[in-house]
């Protein structure tokens, strides 16, 4: 009997049914999950995306470092030394010849360095003049350029970051025309932009050309020099952009390019040549303007422009 028993409290004991404390489960089931995250910590969020690149960037942000100066430069004759006066160009000293003639434009570079303030007003000699031109036409009237400090690349994507916002960046592979430096500064600057990276090497700079097709926008807009623009551009990768070449044969039409939205450094090549190999091959996408009229290429300023144009349409 006992065995039965046994076998009978086996058999009962393996009923389905509801156990000690289920309701108190059941209750816990019907509980909030309480309040909603913020953006911040919402995958697929654009505010997440933000963030999650800024850490990326922050986990391997150097210690300050500059992109290096350029070399100082001279502005010659009347013309030219006004219109950079004009323009804004940064300058450190006017040098004006001794007893020189006193016309309109002498008077007019003369006005605009007393109303800038921390100009240097020097006279010189001609025997100085034309050794500092090395002969050239100066017309009594030289102006000195400074050197222009760079960014350094990282700097450009980490203002962004800083700021809460997806970097826009604008690199410039083999463009060797100043003006087309300026303009792209420019297009940077109009289109809510963080900066233009150049290389060190075979490459526009910062002149006094650059400054003046810049129409001021250089004074307000960071260009960052990077003595190698692939590693410069793999760096960008791994803090979370997104590397756009522009290729008049790419794979996407630049106004179809969801990645325009994130953070993203636009790649601009050289007109007739393009892009360089290594370059091309480092970009995640390559995108290609439509051009209707069969213009075969853009020069880098204006390409830049449009490709600018849509980032701040996909962004707004």
């Amino acid at each position: 009997m006992a065995g039965n028993s046994q076998r009978r409290n086996r058999r009962t004991s393996n009923k389905k049914g509801a156990t000690v404390g289920s309701g108190g489960q059941r209750r816990r089931g019907l509980e909030g999950k309480g309040p909603t995250p913020p953006a911040e910590m919402r995958k697929k969020h654009k505010k997440n995306r933000i963030a999650n690149a800024k850490a990326k960037h922050e986990a391997r942000r150097p210690t300050a470092r500059r992109g290096g100066k350029g070399t100082s430069e001279l502005v010659v004759g009347r013309n030219p030394v006004v219109e950079a006066l004009r323009e804004g160009v940064p300058a450190s000293t006017l040098y004006v010849l001794q007893f020189i003639d006193n016309d309109e434009r002498v008077r007019e570079a003369l006005q605009l360095v007393a109303e800038r303030g921390g100009i240097n007003l020097m006279e010189a000699p001609r025997a100085e003049l034309d050794r500092m031109t090395n002969g050239l036409n100066h017309q009594g009237l030289v102006l000195q350029v400074p050197p222009y400090e760079y960014a350094h690349p990282d700097d450009l994507a980490a203002a962004a970051f800083d700021e809460g916002e997806d970097p826009l960046i604008v690199a410039l592979d083999g463009v060797t025309d100043p003006r087309n430096l300026g303009a792209v500064v420019r297009s940077v600057s109009a289109f809510g932009g963080h900066g233009v990276v150049v290389p060190e090497r075979r490459a526009a700079g910062m002149t006094a050309g650059a400054w003046k097709t810049s129409a001021g926008a250089a004074a307000r807009t960071p260009v960052a020099r990077a003595s190698n623009l692939t590693r410069a551009l793999e760096s960008y990768q791994k803090a979370g952009l997104v590397v756009v070449g522009l290729a008049a044969d790419g794979e996407h039409e630049v106004g179809e390019l969801e990645a325009l939205q994130g953070p993203v450094v636009i790649v601009v090549g050289s007109e007739g040549k393009g892009l360089s190999r290594l370059v091309g091959e480092t970009c995640d996408f390559r995108v290609r303007i439509p051009m209707p009229g069969g213009t075969e290429s853009l020069n880098a300023g204006v390409a830049a422009g449009v490709v600018l144009y849509e980032a701040a349409r996909h962004r707004s």
